[in-house]
């Protein structure tokens, strides 16, 4: 049996991650040490492949300077959006 898919929303949370780094012209290793995780952990969710805990998320959240109930919010907006453009 393999892992369970990714709530369509996580996925868009972690890809906001990534443009919300590069946003800000940071690098890996810039946002894992603010973040207090690896860099390659960074790079594995930008590209979702590795699952962040809740502590995680929050912890990357402040290291990019953006509140996590905002990129939560966005990535909620953004799954409504493409689910509406799909119909």
């Amino acid at each position: 049996m393999g892992k369970p898919e990714l709530d369509p929303i996580v996925k868009e949370f972690m890809r906001l991650i990534g443009q919300e780094r590069q946003r800000r012209k940071m690098s890996y290793e810039q946002v894992a040490k603010l973040a207090g995780v690896h860099r390659t952990t960074i790079s594995l969710i930008e590209r979702g492949k590795f699952n962040p805990t809740l502590q995680m998320c929050i912890s990357i959240s402040n290291a990019l300077d953006i509140s996590f109930s905002k990129l939560i919010t966005r990535s909620e907006k953004m799954t409504k959006n493409k689910k509406t453009t799909t119909k």
